[in-house]
C-alpha cells in the first residue's frame, strides 16, 4: 500500500450556512482517495445558523471533520489560530469558507507544496473577484506588510494558503491575544512558494471584511510585529521640531528688519494645531502599544472553544 500525505484543512466559519456543506462534501468527495483528509471547521460564533450546519456535517463525516464552536466571535485569524491548535496532517491548508477558492485549485496547491518542499505556499490570481472595496483593502495590507513585515514585493498575502507541520508547530507557539498568521510565517521562514491558482466569484452573501474588520487586522500587523509605527512618530516629531524651530528664527529675522510687522496670529493657530496633531497621534501610538502589552499580561484569550466535536 502506498504512503499517503496526511492533509489537514483549517476553514473559519462565518455567516457560512449556504456554502460551507457543498465545500466540505466537494473537499471529501475529491482529496479522501488520494489523502488522510482532516477538517477542522472553525464555527466564530456567526449569527447564522452555521453551528447547526457545521454539527451535521460532523455527524455525517466524523472520520474525517473536526468542528470547534467559539463562545465569541474573535476574528478570522484567532480562529485560524483555534484551527491550527487541532490539526494533525503532514501539511495544513488554510482557506475560505466562501467557496470562491475550487476544489481543484486545492488540489494544485496540495501537489505543489509536496513537491517543492516549501513551508508555505502562498496563492495569487490573475483576476480577484473580490469587491472593490475588499480588493482596496488588500493592497494597503500588502504594502504595508512589505514596510513592516519585510515582505517580499512579488509575495502577494493571500488568505487561501499551505503550510506544513513545521511551520504550523512555529506559529500556535505564539499565544498572545493578537495573532497576525501572515506576520508568524514571515517572522518564522524564508522558505517561501508562490502559485497561480483561479478565483469564482461569490455566490451566496456578501464579504465578512468590514472596515473596522480591517483596521483592526492592520493594527495586528503595526502593532504586533513591527516597531517602525513608533519610529516613524519620531521621525515626525523630530522634522516638525526642526520646521518650528526654523519658523521661529524666520519670525525673529523678519521682526528685526521690519518692527511694525504685526504679530501672525493665523500662524500662530497653524502651529499649535499641527503640533497638537502630532503630539496626539505619537501618544496615540505609543498608546495602542502599551494597551495591547496590558491585554497580553492580563491573559487575554486568543479564543474560547464552547464545544468541540471530535472522535
Amino acid at each position: 500500500m502506498s504512503y499517503k500525505e496526511a492533509i489537514s484543512i483549517v476553514i473559519p466559519v462565518y455567516n457560512g450556512e449556504k456554502s460551507i456543506t457543498n465545500l466540505v462534501e466537494h473537499l471529501i468527495d475529491t482529496l479522501s482517495i488520494s489523502y488522510h483528509l482532516e477538517i477542522v471547521l472553525v464555527n466564530d460564533c456567526s449569527p447564522d445558523s452555521s453551528e447547526a450546519v457545521c454539527v451535521s456535517i460532523f455527524e455525517k463525516h466524523k472520520n474525517i471533520v473536526k468542528f470547534l464552536s467559539l463562545s465569541k466571535n474573535v476574528g478570522e485569524h484567532n480562529a485560524v489560530m483555534a484551527g491550527l491548535n487541532n490539526i494533525t496532517g503532514d501539511f495544513t491548508v488554510i482557506m475560505d469558507d466562501d467557496f470562491q477558492n475550487p476544489v481543484s485549485e486545492v488540489i494544485k496547491l496540495i501537489e505543489f507544496a509536496i513537491q517543492s518542499q516549501n513551508d508555505v505556499v502562498y496563492t495569487y490570481y490573475d483576476k480577484k473577484e473580490h469587491s472593490f472595496f475588499r480588493n482596496l483593502g488588500s493592497r494597503f495590507n500588502d504594502k504595508m506588510a512589505t514596510v513592516l513585515l519585510k515582505k517580499p514585493k512579488d509575495l502577494y498575502l493571500s488568505s487561501f494558503k499551505i503550510i506544513n507541520k513545521f511551520l504550523v508547530k512555529e506559529i500556535v507557539k505564539y499565544n498572545l491575544p493578537f495573532p497576525y498568521i501572515d506576520g508568524l510565517i514571515l517572522r518564522t521562514t524564508n522558505n517561501i512558494g508562490k502559485l497561480k491558482v483561479k478565483h469564482n466569484k461569490r455566490t451566496n452573501g456578501a464579504s465578512n471584511y468590514t472596515l473596522k474588520k480591517l483596521v483592526s487586522l492592520w493594527m495586528n500587523m503595526f502593532t504586533n510585529f513591527s516597531i517602525l509605527p513608533l519610529r516613524f512618530s519620531m521621525i515626525i516629531g523630530f522634522t516638525f521640531s526642526l520646521f518650528g524651530f526654523g519658523y521661529g528664527l524666520f519670525s525673529i529675522i523678519e521682526k528685526l528688519y521690519n518692527p511694525n510687522l504685526p504679530t501672525g496670529y493665523a500662524a500662530l493657530i497653524v502651529l499649535v494645531s499641527v503640533f497638537s496633531g502630532i503630539q496626539l497621534m505619537a501618544l496615540g501610538m505609543i498608546g495602542e502599544y502599551l494597551g495591547r502589552m496590558f491585554m497580553s499580561q492580563n491573559k487575554k484569550p486568543q479564543y474560547s472553544i464552547r464545544k468541540m466535536y471530535t472522535i
